[in-house]
Formats: structure tokens, sequence, C-alpha cells
């Protein structure tokens, strides 16, 4: 999902060889996360282009107060217009825009 919202219109066998994955593998997590409303694919032309449901829930009950938005924003340090007070990149100690 990760590589997907990096790239949403990332080829199967590109997203397989970024994951160091099968194409058959990365072929049926996508049909899962589809499936479980989590990604949705869309024909642009001869490609698929893929969108990310940033709203949902995480499957695991364990997870399940926690959305999707707030992992991608984590780990991939971009920001989506309507999270204003998500987490973005750390920034270094000396950047100018820190105060003292």
């Amino acid at each position: 999902m990760l590589v997907i919202a990096r790239n949403p219109t990332a080829r199967l066998h590109e997203l397989a060889a970024t994951c160091q994955l099968t194409q058959r593998t990365a072929q049926r997590i996508v049909a899962d996360l589809a499936e479980a409303g989590h990604l949705q694919k869309d024909r642009v032309g001869r490609r698929n282009q893929y969108t990310v449901n940033h709203d949902g829930p995480f499957r695991h009950p364990a997870e399940a107060e926690l959305s999707i938005r707030a992992l991608l924003d984590l780990t991939t340090g971009l920001k989506h217009e309507d999270t204003d007070d998500a987490p973005g990149p750390p920034r270094h100690r000396l950047d100018p825009t820190i105060g003292p």
C-alpha cells in the first residue's frame, strides 16, 4: 500500500519489483486490498490507477481505531490536504525554521 500511495500509476510488475515479490503475489495483495476497500482500481487508458482509501480503518481489531492515513503520513512523509495536523517527516535540529 505504501508503494501504491507513492506511485498510484505504477504497473503491477513495478510494484512487485519494488516490494521484492513475485508478480502473482503482488497481484493477490492488490486484489485483497481492493476487496477489503483499502484500494480502488480504475482503468485509465491501458493502465490501472490506484486510489488509496486514506480514511479506512485497519482490519485487525488491535489497530481498528487507527486510520490508514496515519500510517501513510508517518511512513511516506506525504501530507494530504485534509490532514493539517498529521506528522510530517522529522526536521533536523539545525533547521533554521525551528526556534532556539
